[in-house]
């Protein structure tokens, strides 16, 4: 099986020397990191990437959320969009250097985002999970129809761990992201080494 990718997405919980020591640690066997920081002001956002860089992590690997200007001032791979951003196609013509994914929940989100530009989606919450508490997750099957209706990458997200990354990925997923299942995990190092193992057999 081709490797597939590992996004950690920040949580907001962690002050952000924190975050950056711990991402310094683990950004060997990540292939993304997204700054998903929403009480955050964009100054703040922005020296947090300057934290990570005097960690050696790659521009090249971080994504901010929401943040096309504070993405494209950084210097940083990319801007995840939420359905309150900037539509895809208005960043995609104003910042043309960024990478752009776009958070979905429905094949129609999906094949909007594809139309507009986007260059990946995130999916879910595909499992359960504590931060989306009552909503009834999508699932397997959705996964699938979705990754098989679409060209650009899906990256499957929420409730995802190691014993279950193999299944998400078999449902079509390019890819994983994870929140508190690494960057708040008792060893963040180990963690990710169980993910990738998952996501490389």
């Amino acid at each position: 099986m081709k490797t597939k990718k590992l996004h950690i997405i920040s949580t907001g919980r962690q002050e952000p020397e924190q975050l950056a020591d711990i991402i310094g640690r683990i950004h060997f066997d990540i292939d993304f990191i997204h700054l998903r920081e929403k009480t955050k002001t964009a100054k703040e956002v922005y020296k947090t990437v300057e934290l990570l860089k005097s960690k050696k992590v790659p521009l090249s690997k971080i994504i901010i959320n929401d943040r096309a200007d504070v993405a494209c001032v950084s210097n940083v791979k990319g801007v995840h969009l939420a359905y309150h951003s900037l539509p895809v196609e208005i960043v995609k013509r104003k910042f043309e250097d960024l990478t752009v994914g776009c958070s979905v929940h429905s094949l129609e989100e999906a094949q909007i985002a594809e139309q507009q530009g986007a260059d990946y989606v995130i999916f879910g919450h595909v499992y359960s999970t504590q931060s989306k508490s009552g909503l009834i997750p999508k699932g397997l099957e959705q996964l699938r129809f979705i990754s098989e209706s679409i060209s650009i990458p899906v990256i499957a997200i929420g409730g995802i761990k190691p014993t279950n990354s193999r299944d998400v990925i078999e449902a079509g997923a390019q890819g994983v992201a994870v929140m508190s299942g690494i960057l708040e995990a008792e060893n963040p190092s180990q963690a990710v080494l169980q993910y990738r193992s998952y996501l490389t057999k």
